[in-house]
């Protein structure tokens, strides 16, 4: 699976501050390494249904055994390694005799900055080489998944090397003489290995991450099936980041591959798309989903159309950005690989007229494709008439409960069917703009 920026920045997966958003949810690394690994993972899933499955896997492992995870690595420990060794290249000379003849109560007072430089780094060596070996044991346990087996194979052998244990087995008490030896040697033979050692724990660090996150918010793992016959069945699917979230039910399979939304402004449609793209793509990190139930087919992309800019720069106006991002999501849909398409509002930047022809074209042509999941949603109700008696497409609309005195409220419900609800009006007046207006300054 691959996602754009535009598809992450519409489903909210990231914020302006990096603070927020759907990836702070999910975001339990120890280590920023597991926190820029997990950033790359959602940026580039798994790009096969085995390779998810492992993932997946994984991520379960987490969930029952996390009493496995060494908490003797914490970030500092990552962040003085990469500082200590980074600054290998400023101690090629061996320790000299000067050095070592001074005992460790001159060697504080003496050289004071390089001896507890020394000293804290050796230490937090020996813890990190200390929390591999833990996870190196999990190798040996039977029947874990192959992807974790083949990360803890790979830390036991670069484990391998004859420092290790002596590192190991450095404490308060070892000399100075001998962690000026060990340091010397393991900043000249070490470093490529250290580094081997943070990418393979950067890697378990995101998917625990991922299993805390599932754990934490009481997410469930989805089933997860193989490309085609293409399928979205969902029950309870509701959008993480609201504090009092509805939930939905939604099937889509290849008979119904497309689903047409319409209803009044702010009744929930865009929050519900927004719903199913964070599903869909929680799904192929390999983690829970927030639903009650969740089976979907393997999907190579979720690609959206909502938060359209125009480019001032390039003198491009608000509607030619909307038909560039239609284009690519046409370029998606060419491809056999299914994609989950999600596509908000379409050609806002043109007239009514226009705005109609656009989008009734752009549907005619979306019934081309069967293998691909799609979801549209419009507020020109002429349009999705046009589709009412075809099989392959679901209509469904959000309720707006409308008084008699002109009073609405929106309820979020979902049902079967096309709206002709059009309060656009009425929230004008509510909100007092007819009323600022119309009075003389």
């Amino acid at each position: 699976m691959q996602n754009d920026k535009t598809t992450l920045k519409d489903l909210s997966f990231f914020t302006a501050d990096g603070n927020g958003g759907v990836f702070a949810l999910i975001d339990r690394a120890t280590t920023q390494v597991g926190r820029d690994m997990l950033r790359k993972h959602l940026q580039r899933p798994a790009d096969t249904y085995e390779r998810l499955l492992d993932v997946q896997a994984t991520i379960k492992f987490w969930v029952d055994n996390d009493k496995l995870w060494p908490t003797i690595i914490l970030n500092g420990t990552i962040v003085m390694l990469e500082k200590y060794f980074d600054s290998a290249e400023a101690a090629t000379a061996p320790p000299t005799g000067v050095a070592l003849a001074l005992n460790t109560l001159f060697q504080k007072i003496l050289n004071k900055r390089e001896y507890f430089f020394t000293q804290f780094s050796i230490s937090h060596l020996s813890d990190f080489f200390k929390g591999c070996t833990a996870l190196a044991a999990i190798a040996d346990i039977p029947g874990i998944p192959a992807m974790l087996h083949r990360e803890a194979l790979a830390i036991k052998d670069e484990l391998n090397h004859r420092l290790t244990a002596d590192i190991m087995a450095v404490t308060k008490q070892t000399k100075y003489a001998e962690l000026l030896h060990l340091g010397y040697r393991a900043r000249r033979e070490m470093k490529g290995m250290v580094e081997r050692l943070i990418a393979s724990y950067a890697r378990i660090d995101a998917w625990r991450a991922m299993a805390r996150a599932t754990v934490e918010h009481g997410w469930v793992f989805p089933d997860l099936q193989p490309a085609s016959p293409v399928c979205l069945d969902t029950r309870g699917l509701r959008h993480p980041l609201l504090l009092k979230p509805v939930a939905y039910d939604i099937k889509l399979n290849y008979n119904q591959n497309f689903l047409v939304l319409t209803g009044a402004n702010m009744s929930g449609k865009t929050t519900f798309m927004r719903a199913l793209g964070v599903g869909a793509l929680l799904a192929h990190l390999g983690m829970g989903v927030p639903a009650a139930y969740m089976r979907i087919s393997f999907l190579h992309g979720v690609i959206t159309n909502m938060q359209v800019e125009d480019n001032i720069h390039r003198g491009e106006s608000y509607f030619f950005a909307e038909v560039q991002r239609m284009k690519q999501t046409a370029e998606k849909l060419l491809q056999p690989q299914p994609q989950l398409a999600l596509m908000d509002e379409l050609f806002k930047g043109t007239n009514v007229h226009d705005a109609y022809e656009c989008t009734k074209a752009v549907m005619d042509g979306l019934m081309n494709h069967p293998n691909h999941l799609m979801i549209l949603s419009t507020h020109l109700y002429e349009v999705a008439q046009q589709f009412s008696a075809t099989a392959d497409v679901q209509l469904a609309y959000f309720v707006t409960s409308i008084a008699t005195d002109g009073a609405y409220e929106f309820t979020y419900e979902l049902r079967q069917g096309i709206s002709n609800d059009r309060i656009g009006y009425r929230i004008l007046q509510k909100e007092g703009v007819i009323d600022l207006l119309n009075r003389k300054s």
